[in-house]
């Protein structure tokens, strides 16, 4: 935990804030509040602490996902519901999902609480400079109840981290396409499924398989050169040191606390079915079952 503790954490907190996409109370929120379709719902529950902002600022921030995928669903779904409503759907179906999913007994015990408590402090603490997604998510009001409180905890710390990540990306001069490409040769996520969910057209990925050959990066195979296994490990080493703030603050002991406490929360959502095999960024070390997204 000591050398690691931003991809210690990740690995246990990722799951539990991929609710927000996969679990049917999810779902019911964004159908209950007109929104039409699964990417009209994510877009708008993952972008609504930002504000009724253009397509344009979500295509930026989320990076990976064609502008066309935006466009579909934004700025439509603001026409549904308003930010503000979108967030509290957020917030009571994330308490509801999880509720349901880890058990009324675990969501009320102490040590839930506790895990929630230790969570926001560490949220509330992060660094969020040129984190935008991060610093929307962290400027949330602290919900009353555990169980919402800990789901928007981790998910501030997700797209806290998330915006490191991009960071480092553009700084590495890793495109969007590129960084699945990646990503999918180094068998962490599906290519095929990376590309249809964000929507990317095959000669644009072809082309960007194209440079990455070009550059030494992949083989004839679609397979990592050691170049290419180089780079895309540079870019998870910078992501974790820009990801390990939060927990310097909150201490070794009591990040290692949290690690414990999100260990069978992370399980249980891996071993629930819910997320969906190959999907967009999955835990690099295959911790639990199912894994979970990046």
């Amino acid at each position: 935990m000591a050398d690691g503790m931003a991809r210690s954490l990740w690995e246990r907190y990722e799951p539990v804030h991929q609710l927000v996409y996969f679990a049917p109370e999810a779902h019911r929120a964004a159908a209950g509040l007109g929104l039409r379709g699964f990417w009209m719902g994510y877009f708008a529950l993952r972008a609504a602490p930002l504000g009724a902002v253009p397509p344009s600022v979500v295509t930026a921030g989320f990076y990976v996902f064609h502008p066309a995928r935006v466009t579909r669903a934004l700025p439509d779904a603001w026409a549904y519901a308003a930010p503000a409503d979108v967030l509290a759907a957020r917030q009571e179906a994330m308490d509801a999902a999880a509720t349901r999913l880890f058990g009324t007994d675990t969501v009320g015990s102490a040590a839930f609480t506790e895990a929630a408590d230790l969570a926001w402090e560490a949220a509330a603490g992060a660094d969020t400079t040129g984190r935008v997604l991060g610093a929307a998510n962290q400027a949330l009001e602290r919900p009353d109840r555990p169980a919402a409180r800990l789901w928007q905890a981790l998910t501030t710390l997700r797209e806290h981290r998330g915006d490191s990540h991009v960071a480092v990306l553009v700084g590495l001069g890793i495109g969007p396409v590129e960084a699945m490409v990646l990503k999918a040769a180094a068998g962490e996520s599906d290519g095929a499924f990376l590309r249809e969910t964000r929507q990317w057209p095959e000669e644009e990925w072809a082309a960007a398989v194209a440079r990455l050959r070009a550059d030494g990066r992949l083989a004839a195979d679609g397979a990592l050169t050691p170049s290419g296994a180089a780079l895309r490990a540079e870019a998870e080493a910078r992501t974790d040191a820009a990801a390990e703030g939060p927990w310097s603050a909150l201490g070794s002991e009591r990040s290692g606390r949290l690690a414990t406490l999100l260990e069978p929360l992370a399980r249980t959502v891996g071993e629930s079915g819910l997320l969906p095999p190959g999907n967009p960024a999955g835990l690099t070390r295959g911790t639990y079952p199912g894994g979970g997204i990046r």
